[in-house]
């Protein structure tokens, strides 16, 4: 297991450590679940307020990230172990904290599922954290892309395109997956050229990643091998999902071409003139 995938024991093993920070990333804008019961000593994240800048559709700057950071205790020293409700926020999270530039970012491998899966404690406590000062981290954003380098680089035998959405949306069924409200772009379809990869496929039912040689096993199907030469750029409806696929080939197989389209099919789909297939 890669040292950035952690398991529900040793986050147990090391819960209430000075030095160790877990957040608990939402996909609504209401801390119900999470007040319900989360891990022992999570904050709690919605992550469009905690990952997004305050007006624009743009992350924040590694400053801004450091005094969010900081209200909640962490230092740049902090390790932070994120779990996102569903599973993909809590790699959306780790691949936004990189951006920023935070040095130890953590994920809990099966996220709140597996952690209740297995038997151990939820808590209704709210933490108080006391805030630090963070100075900002320079940022890395050498594994994003965006739209016009994605639509430079269609037909391009060196670049491979990965479509981490469900089946309907990938078909040009739906912008959204079912069952939820369909929204999100002005037109169905996909990215010309994108090969089909749904992120759950890459995932147990529990929400814990398959083994590296599945992992290997499935991503070879689409021609994403360690040594393929190019790039690989994922994306999905929000990028939320194709940070998932993100993670399992950089931390998990050692990929070091990955990149994130995160303007992904909300941005592509409704851009007068960029070109759609279905």
């Amino acid at each position: 297991m890669s040292a950035r995938l952690v398991s529900p024991a040793w986050l147990a093993e090391r819960l209430g450590a000075p030095g160790l920070r877990v957040i608990e990333v939402s996909a609504v804008n209401d801390p119900a679940v999470w007040r319900a019961g989360h891990v022992p000593g999570a904050a709690w994240w919605y992550w469009k307020a905690a990952l997004w800048h305050d007006s624009d559709r743009e992350f924040p700057t590694p400053a801004e990230m450091g005094r969010r950071l900081g209200r909640l205790g962490v230092a740049p020293d902090t390790t932070v172990v994120l779990y996102g409700d569903p599973v993909q926020y809590g790699t959306y999270a780790f691949w936004v904290l990189t951006l920023c530039g935070h040095p130890d970012v953590r994920l809990l491998d099966g996220a709140k599922i597996r952690w209740v899966a297995e038997g151990r404690p939820l808590s209704t406590e709210v933490p108080a954290p006391t805030p630090v000062a963070y100075p900002p981290e320079p940022g890395d954003a050498s594994s994003r892309v965006g739209r016009d380098d994605v639509r430079a680089g269609l037909g391009r035998p060196d670049r491979l395109l990965l479509d981490a959405r469900a089946p309907e949306e990938y078909r040009g069924e739906r912008v959204m997956p079912p069952p939820f409200f369909d929204h999100g772009a002005e037109r169905t379809g996909r990215i010309p050229g994108a090969v089909h990869l749904y992120f759950r496929e890459l995932l147990n039912e529990d929400d814990t990643f398959k083994p590296a040689d599945e992992l290997r096993r499935v991503l070879a199907a689409r021609g994403a091998m360690p040594d393929r030469p190019g790039e690989i750029v994922v994306y999905c409806r929000l990028s939320h999902r194709a940070t998932l696929l993100w993670f399992a080939m950089h931390h998990l197989l050692g990929h070091d071409n990955v990149r994130v389209y995160d303007g992904s099919w909300t941005e592509w789909g409704s851009i007068v003139g960029f070109p759609v297939e279905k």
